[in-house]
């Protein structure tokens, strides 16, 4: 079969310097956010994956231009009013939720209707939580099942809103925001904490916005119909892709990572304050700011006598797309793990949990569920001496990473199937692993 990989033995000890690709998160942002501005931006370290690519495709769609350069990407905006388009066109967003979600909340001034799909797996996600905010503003919306695709016409009659995201989604919370500056008046937003890439991008481009912090939530309010101008923006390492090396190494032989120019914003930073409650030592070196972002140098060392955590519920949402591999770390350290309220996992481009759940239990480790609670049995001297076939989790780029990082700390003969699927969020990943030292088929 096309597109399958094997993995038949453990990395040996290392000691390396590496750097991964641009923030996926930010890259999507920054591509929406100039085809918004007035002028010419300029994109620096732009992730070259399947989600990004498609942004670019959907800005174009809408009569935005952009070119790539040596080192840069050029994207030539018009403002808010800004997108222009035939009646009836159709955006396919593929697999990303960010750009299917934020996009939405881009069309709601929009005068011809728009089509927004996505894959199999992306149509099957719950597009209520954005297109029920987006409909209060004043747009037309039509979906099937509250799925995609889904059929958006804007208003020349905004009105703001008040808004409760009450489940830690960035993605809802910033398709709101984006509806936002393109409403006359003030949108007020009461959100659980999640990933502020989006506020800290509004803040950057001087766009009113005020953000006040409270105990258990934070309250947004943007003031909307402000033009704002094209900027210049390098994006910093993705701490996502940094996971999977973060616990390749934690979980080797005698070995050494240090991993460059990594977006360490605290919102994005559950997954090490996690493992180093676990017993890890992982240390952000070089510490600096760029925009609003904090950027470090990450440096680990592999670590032995790992223990089980109980992990806070506030860590949840700073660590959502790192629960995999931190379930690898639970199966290997001493003692019970439990992860709760973990509802999110299944609402990605899988069912996350329930993959994860059937996985740990593939290679011999104990698991109790309980709903969206887990608890995971650890096994320090957890060796696998089979051979385990990976295949049938709707391609999930996280969940095939996940699976090398375990062939390769583990043991076992690993057959992985759909290596493509990292062309979604990391198309250099396996690269990297070679480069590591890890030996691939």
């Amino acid at each position: 079969m096309k597109n399958k990989i094997k993995i038949l033995n453990k990395i040996k000890p290392f000691k390396k310097v590496i750097e991964v690709s641009g923030d996926k998160s930010i890259s999507i942002r920054s591509i929406l956010l100039a085809s918004q501005a007035i002028g010419t931006s300029r994109i620096y370290n732009l992730l070259e994956s399947e989600d990004v690519i498609n942004t670019l495709k959907s800005i174009k769609k809408l009569g935005i231009k952009f070119k790539k350069k040596k080192q840069y990407y050029e994207i030539y905006g018009f403002g808010l009013n800004g997108y222009k388009t035939n009646s009836n066109a159709v955006i396919n967003a593929g697999n990303s939720g960010t750009l299917a979600r934020l996009i939405l909340g881009l069309l709601i001034n929009l005068k011809n209707s728009v089509t927004i799909k996505g894959d199999k797996s992306l149509s099957k996600r719950d597009f209520s939580r954005v297109t029920n905010p987006l409909k209060n503003f004043g747009a037309i919306i039509k979906s099937k099942k509250d799925g995609l695709p889904v059929k958006i016409k804007g208003s020349y009659y905004l009105r703001p809103i008040n808004y409760f995201e009450k489940l830690g989604s960035a993605q809802c919370k910033s398709s709101v925001m984006m509806a936002a500056i393109k409403t006359p008046g003030t949108t007020k937003i009461k959100a659980k904490p999640s990933r502020n890439h989006t506020e800290i991008l509004f803040k950057q481009l001087k766009l009113p916005i005020k953000i006040t912090k409270k105990k258990n939530f934070d309250l947004i309010e943007i003031n909307g119909v402000s033009e704002f101008n094209s900027f210049n923006y390098v994006i910093p390492g993705d701490i996502s892709s940094c996971s999977f090396f973060i616990v390749l190494t934690l979980l080797s032989k005698n070995s050494i990572l240090t991993i460059k120019n990594v977006n360490t914003n605290k919102t994005r930073t559950g997954i090490i304050k996690i493992l180093n409650r676990m017993g890890a030592k992982i240390i952000l070196m070089n510490k600096r700011f760029y925009k609003g972002e904090e950027i470090s140098d990450i440096k680990i060392k592999s670590r032995e006598n790992l223990k089980g955590i109980n992990c806070p519920e506030k860590l949840n949402s700073s660590a959502i797309d790192e629960f995999l591999v931190i379930f690898l770390v639970a199966a290997k350290a001493k003692g019970i793990s439990n992860f709760k309220n973990l509802a999110e996992l299944n609402k990605k481009e899988s069912p996350r949990l329930n993959i994860a759940v059937n996985f740990l239990k593939e290679i011999g480790i104990k698991v109790k569920r309980n709903k969206d609670d887990i608890k995971i049995y650890g096994n320090p001297n957890l060796n696998i001496k089979k051979e385990i076939k990976i295949k049938n989790y709707m391609k999930d780029h996280r969940i095939f990473m996940m699976s090398c990082i375990a062939a390769l700390v583990l043991g076992g003969k690993f057959n992985i199937y759909d290596s493509n699927s990292i062309n979604t969020s990391f198309p250099s990943f396996l690269k990297i692993l070679k480069n590591i030292g890890a030996k691939i088929n």
